[in-house]
């Protein structure tokens, strides 16, 4: 087991621990890799949490226990019941509520002594900095590219350590960037992914179990920075496979010309991240693609005018099984050679589960000549919302 030791990261450490601390942290106390120091740096910490959610909760919840002393938590989401399958922080009578209101309720009940400080916003470049500045080490448990790099750019300007984490299905890898001796996430990815290559967790699914394993290692990796114990994971890159179930390491070097941390910076300022990726927005889901739609309400009114439909399902087949409008299933990726299998003259409507899949399906429809159909707006889940919620949502 290694002993090696890095400086703590952070205040000086707190005076004292109360007879009730001294109680609750009796497990770590005893140990002498810890001892009474390594608490008092724990409760002198500062850590922020970007976001809530999967990461977030056990983030959150092991942080708290092992008492580090301030944690802030960023998040301007709701809790919705498709969030209970991972988010532990939260129960099914928190559906509704903001989540950084049912986290700080969770985390105060679980150390009282631990203060909670809740930012219900978006993390934006126009925030960022301000955020960021009274904390020794940001913990980032978001989900999507521009954030990523939001997070990544405002730690190297502040010269705040990144405990990074990303999950996708059984996969999920973990890191720390921003230290002084090591990369940054540009370092890593110095250009984001086009968009919509790569899908979200909402879009490809996550194992519940997994960010409880991805997030616990990103608290393990905080800690061990406050202390100074141990060796973080500072240029090296830990990826676990869960159906395996395997770890494995990569190492990663600092890019010298790396435009945020390399010899000669290029970027000073926080940037606009959308632009960035590529993004235009989360309210326009079928980003640049401009075809013929029609609502969840409309087409139920031309059902009951009598009105035909070639319902095209272009989901993946366990979709199709959780819920369907009993249309023609053919997955988008299978759509080229399937072809044939649709009639021109007939009026389609193509549907995805959120319309963005069926958007492109229509685009690619239209290219190849048909010209009666549609994009249902929204999906299926606007179809359950709009007119039958006898259709679950997923």
């Amino acid at each position: 087991m290694s002993t090696k030791s890095r400086p703590a990261i952070g205040h000086a450490a707190a005076s004292s621990l109360t007879n009730e601390e001294i109680l609750r942290y009796s497990r770590h106390l005893i140990m002498p890799e810890v001892g009474m120091e390594g608490q008092l740096k724990l409760k002198a910490a500062k850590v922020l949490l970007i976001g809530t959610g999967g990461l977030g909760a056990p983030l959150g919840l092991y942080l708290t226990a092992a008492g580090v002393g301030n944690i802030g938590l960023v998040d301007f989401d709701v809790v919705d019941f498709t969030n209970l399958q991972r988010q532990v922080t939260f129960g099914t009578t928190d559906v509704g509520k903001p989540k950084t209101q049912a986290a700080s309720a969770r985390l105060s009940n679980l150390n009282p002594d631990v203060h909670i400080t809740t930012y219900e916003t978006k993390l934006t470049r126009e925030n960022a900095l301000e955020l960021f500045k009274d904390y020794d080490v940001i913990v980032d448990g978001t989900d999507n590219f521009p954030t990523r790099y939001l997070v990544n750019d405002a730690c190297i300007l502040l010269g705040k350590p990144n405990v990074y984490g990303s999950i996708f299905r059984f996969e999920g890898q973990v890191t720390i960037f921003g230290m002084p001796d090591g990369p940054c996430y540009r370092c890593l990815y110095p250009q984001p992914p086009p968009p919509g290559l790569v899908p979200s967790c909402a879009e490809g699914g996550v194992l519940g179990v997994l960010p409880g394993i991805i997030g616990s290692l990103q608290a393990m990796e905080t800690i061990k920075l406050l202390m100074g114990s141990g060796e973080p994971l500072i240029g090296r890159l830990l990826l676990f496979d869960a159906l395996a179930p395997k770890f494995r390491e990569l190492k990663l070097r600092k890019n010298s010309h790396c435009p945020m941390c390399g010899t000669h910076p290029t970027i000073h300022k926080l940037i606009d991240y959308d632009e960035f990726c590529g993004i235009r927005g989360q309210e326009e889901p079928d980003m640049d693609l401009n075809v013929p739609e029609i609502t969840a309400r409309e087409l139920k009114l031309r059902f009951d005018q009598g009105d035909e439909f070639f319902i095209l399902d272009v989901r993946e087949p366990h979709e199709y099984q959780i819920c369907n409008l009993k249309g023609h299933l053919i997955p988008l990726g299978e759509l080229p050679r399937r072809v044939h299998e649709l009639d021109s003259s007939h009026e389609i409507v193509a549907h995805c589960r959120s319309g963005k899949r069926s958007a492109q399906a229509v685009d690619f429809l239209r290219k190849a000549g048909f010209r009666k159909v549609l994009n249902l707006r929204g999906g299926i889940l606007s179809w359950s919302t709009e007119v039958d919620p006898s259709v679950p949502r997923y």
